[in-house]
């Protein structure tokens, strides 16, 4: 095991465009790090830098105390789990595990004791004999898998190794990675774009937009108190509502907070509202005309429009339009199309960033 500490990291092409801008990742040994953002944003890039297929520019890429920048990647004692499994077709289970320590001229009995050690971990036991055209893709992983933990690396890497997967077994998968991490208490580094996988999953999870980091903490930290409209608007499901403050009825409401001086943009996560004709001190008030409602069992979205802010355009990228608000009530029985309510919002509930989007104001 080690810890894997990346110091202002970049990668850029030929062409003068720069993948990764500079970024800094500290991950402690046994930690858990998700690497999450949009197609595009740098992520892979980042983490096939850290398993050395990708060179890098500059910056420093520390594993276990050693200074990789120059290590052939088969000498960095990494393991990786690649989203198209990549199993030799024509061997069994057991020998696609054992390939990879075959090569590295290791005795058979070792051999055969870690292939099936790891074989029962992942219970594959009784599949050692199968081609992987014989499996399902939930068993094919985990193979790959399997292939990955019987080299016993200091890192193991993840490229969204459940992209391939049916809803279901993503789930399924997603528990049986966070139990083996536990289990195996190896440092592991894992890319998705998918912000629920990043969530349930992670001990540290780094914010990805742009080749560059937006925020990193803990899952839960950083749901709380995101730093920026991206993070808010990424991280949540459904995402945040973001609404530019340039009209009088929510910054009159505003007025005794102290932060609204510094701020250009309010956000309320659709959880936080609460349908209600009762009065809030401190607290957002918003008159809503339901425009369409989503009931899906445990819970209901409500799709409510307000007066259009004055600007009439949104005020940052990823914020819904002006106008609309989305809230999240328990239950199924809520308000009928074409009802007006009236949804209103704690104080401590209220998200207030600067009118760029770009940092948020206050706690």
């Amino acid at each position: 095991m080690a810890n894997v500490t990346l110091r202002n990291v970049r990668k850029a092409y030929p062409n003068g465009f720069e993948a990764i801008k500079g970024v800094d990742v500290d991950v402690a040994d046994g930690q858990f790090c998700v690497l999450v953002g949009p197609s595009g944003c740098g992520k892979s890039t980042l983490l096939r830098m850290v398993a050395g297929l990708e060179t890098i520019s500059s910056g420093e890429i520390d594993i276990g105390g050693r200074i990789v920048n120059q290590v052939e990647p088969a000498e960095r004692d990494i393991a990786m789990v690649f989203q198209n499994y990549a199993l030799y077709p024509h061997m069994s289970v057991y020998n696609n595990m054992a390939y990879g320590l075959r090569n590295r001229r290791m005795p058979q009995p070792e051999i055969d004791t870690r292939v099936q050690e790891a074989a029962r971990i992942l219970e594959l036991g009784a599949m050692l004999d199968r081609k992987p055209g014989q499996l399902s893709g939930g068993q094919r992983q985990r193979v790959a898998m399997g292939r990955a933990i019987v080299r016993q690396p200091k890192v193991f890497l993840f490229d969204e190794p459940l992209s391939n997967l049916d809803a279901k077994l993503r789930i399924a998968m997603r528990v049986e990675i966070r139990k083996l991490q536990r289990r195996l208490n190896t440092t592991s580094i894992y890319v998705t774009h998918d912000q629920l996988e990043a969530m349930t999953l992670a001990d540290i999870l780094v914010v990805m937009n742009g080749g560059q980091v937006e925020q990193v903490g803990n899952p839960l930290d950083i749901y709380q108190k995101p730093a920026t409209t991206f993070v808010a608007s990424f991280i949540g499901a459904p995402p945040m509502n973001l609404m530019p403050l340039s009209a009088d009825e929510l910054k009159s409401q505003l007025a005794g907070d102290s932060r609204i001086n510094d701020a250009g943009i309010l956000g309320i996560r659709p959880e936080d509202f609460v349908v209600s004709n009762e009065t809030v001190a401190g607290g957002i008030a918003l008159g809503l005309t339901v425009e369409a409602i989503e009931r899906v069992g445990a819970e209901t979205f409500i799709y409510g429009t307000r007066e259009r802010d004055v600007q009439g355009v949104a005020a940052n990228p990823g914020e819904l339009p002006p106008g609309e608000v989305l809230v999240r009530i328990p239950g199924a029985i809520g308000p009928a199309i074409g009802e007006r309510i009236r949804a209103i919002a704690a104080p401590d509930k209220l998200h207030l960033f600067t009118a760029d989007g770009r940092q948020r104001v206050g706690p």
